[in-house]
């Protein structure tokens, strides 16, 4: 494969995305946890909830931080990489972007200076608005972005005048089917990886017998939104894949990588597809399942690559594993949270130090969830930037030279590699010795309390 300019500049956006959907994945569902605590926090005047509430706060200012600039890089190569792309949409994608900054941004904007310096400074109702309200601008600024994502995945309520792609309905751009089901799934998904963050925090405490009040809180909420939330998530994940099927049916060829025409259709759980000889390696499948997981009914016809011009078909290893990797880690969450549940109704939690390792360990499961689920959904679009109006090929800037792409290429490894390396120490120390007995001391913590 040659790398040029556009697989150069293929390999740039998903190695920027890639970065970047780490942090609105971690900060949305952050936002909305400080807020609950600081809720708490005003409702019983526990001292538990504002120590809680001071650790996480310098945790989702370092990683809002982050995706703030993160996410300007993001549309930056945008204009830099793929301008055809932006002259072609710039009248649906421009609104929509834009929106996100007068809005959700905005409303983020206005209040995160309050929450971050005005504990003492305003009253307490107004402080914990401010923390509503930036949990508010963290949704919506998700909203904004997958109605973006979702319109490039399945373009509705558009038309076509001399070339390009201008709005003709809002409503179906904005609430279309499509939309109210990937934006409520994706952030599912953004709130399932702070769960798990919360979770794994609560038990490293507990493992060290630190902290024990902050632990029990967190290792309860953790799990238990966890439990309360994943049978949603599949639920979801379900609906979205339905809409794969009716929308992009060559996507869904290759998540399943159903090479022909089947009837019933089986399900490959697991192989190694071969896309010269078209065909699973090592398959281990499940006769009429694929049927039912796609219809409902064990019968009905699914269609394979080969029912499509080789020029539309998308490549398959990236998204045939890629969605494994999501499902997988979903029913791993499903059995972590409820074998939590399961032993704190039954007294033994505390005692079960093999359990608390698991739940530790559990910490970047959302995260790659995410991006696995984010690979699923943009290499199974290809070989579309805008799926049937608009090839990725056609998306690239004409002018680009392969060795412009290879620097800023390069560049972004650079800078990305000091600026996220130094991040994630900072982020290891802030998690690590947040709840420690010398910074709850500096809080007025009375240890004569502590538990033994």
């Amino acid at each position: 494969m040659e790398l040029g300019p556009l697989i150069l500049s293929r390999i740039q956006f998903a190695f920027v995305v890639s970065f970047h959907i780490i942090f609105p994945s971690f900060t949305i569902g952050l936002a909305a946890w400080l807020t609950a605590l600081e809720g708490m926090s005003l409702a019983t005047r526990l001292p538990v909830y504002r120590r809680l509430f001071d650790f996480w706060l310098k945790v989702f200012a370092l990683a809002f931080a982050m995706g703030v600039v993160s996410g300007i890089v993001m549309a930056f190569q945008i204009g830099t990489n793929w301008s055809v792309l932006s002259e072609r949409t710039g009248s649906i994608q421009g609104p929509l972007l834009g929106y996100e900054a007068f809005t959700a941004f905005l409303l983020e904007a206005s209040f995160f200076g309050v929450m971050m310096f005005g504990r003492d400074r305003a009253p307490r109702w107004f402080y914990f608005f401010s923390c509503l309200m930036v949990a508010l601008g963290t949704m919506a600024s998700s909203y904004w972005i997958m109605a973006n994502n979702s319109w490039m995945q399945v373009p509705l309520g558009h038309s076509v005048v001399d070339g390009k792609i201008v709005p003709d309905d809002w409503k179906t751009i904005l609430l279309g089917p499509v939309q109210l089901i990937r934006w409520p799934h994706m952030l599912l998904g953004a709130f399932l990886t702070t769960s798990l963050c919360v979770a794994a925090t609560g038990a490293w405490h507990r493992l060290r017998s630190e902290a024990w009040e902050e632990s029990d809180i967190m290792l309860d909420w953790g799990l238990a939104l966890a439990a309360v939330l994943i049978p949603a998530q599949i639920v979801l994940g379900h609906l979205a894949g339905e809409i794969v099927h009716k929308y992009q049916p060559a996507k869904f060829a290759a998540i399943e990588a159903r090479w022909h025409d089947e009837q019933p259709a089986s399900e490959v759980l697991i192989g190694w597809p071969d896309a010269r000889k078209m065909t699973n390696r090592y398959a281990i499948t499940v006769p009429d399942l694929g049927s039912f997981v796609a219809t409902g009914t064990f019968d009905s016809k699914e269609v394979g690559l080969e029912s499509f011009p080789a020029q539309d078909q998308p490549p398959v290893r990236v998204p045939f594993f890629a969605f494994r990797i999501m499902f997988g880690l979903g029913l791993a969450i499903l059995a972590l949270s409820w074998t939590g549940l399961v032993l704190r109704i039954l007294g033994w939690l505390e005692q079960a130090d093999w359990f608390l390792w698991l739940t530790l360990f559990s910490f970047p499961a959302g995260f790659v969830a995410v991006i696995a689920g984010w690979f699923t959904a943009e290499v199974g679009r290809q070989p579309w930037a805008v799926y049937g109006l608009l090839r990725t090929r056609d998306a690239l800037t004409p002018s680009l030279s392969r060795p412009e792409a290879m620097t800023s290429l390069i560049a972004y490894i650079l800078v990305y590699a000091l600026i996220y390396g130094f991040g994630a120490v900072y982020f290891h120390r802030l998690l690590r010795d947040g709840l420690t007995k010398k910074t709850r001391a500096a809080a007025g913590y009375d240890f004569h309390a502590e538990r033994p």
